[in-house]
């Protein structure tokens, strides 16, 4: 038998929601009984903007802003086609993007 591996990938700019979406998944793998691994946190994406406060004058006066992007990661052993069928139907919260992974 052959062992099949589908790995998910949780982004989003706020933590809130990564972990909200992976509790989610993570009740429904158990109400399935899934064996899986995971949450694992990945490292954090931090993007830093620096703009002019002023357009004409006043170099030295600049706005700093912050993106942060939180990420977790998730992999099934052996998950059936039916669980499968069932994530993709599942309704993640706004603002998280998820990647499926079949190993």
């Amino acid at each position: 038998m052959k062992k099949e591996k589908l790995a998910m990938k949780f982004k989003s700019f706020d933590h809130k929601l990564v972990d909200d979406a992976v509790k989610k998944v993570l009740i429904l793998a158990s109400k399935e009984k899934i064996d899986y691994s995971g949450p694992i946190p990945l490292p954090t994406k931090r993007e830093i903007f620096t703009i002019l406060r002023s357009v004409h004058v006043n170099k030295k006066s600049r706005e700093q802003f912050e993106r942060r992007t939180y990420k977790r990661f998730i992999v099934f052993n052996n998950p059936g086609p039916k669980f499968v069928e069932i994530l993709k139907r599942t309704e993640m919260p706004a603002g998280v993007e998820v990647e499926f992974k079949v190993k």
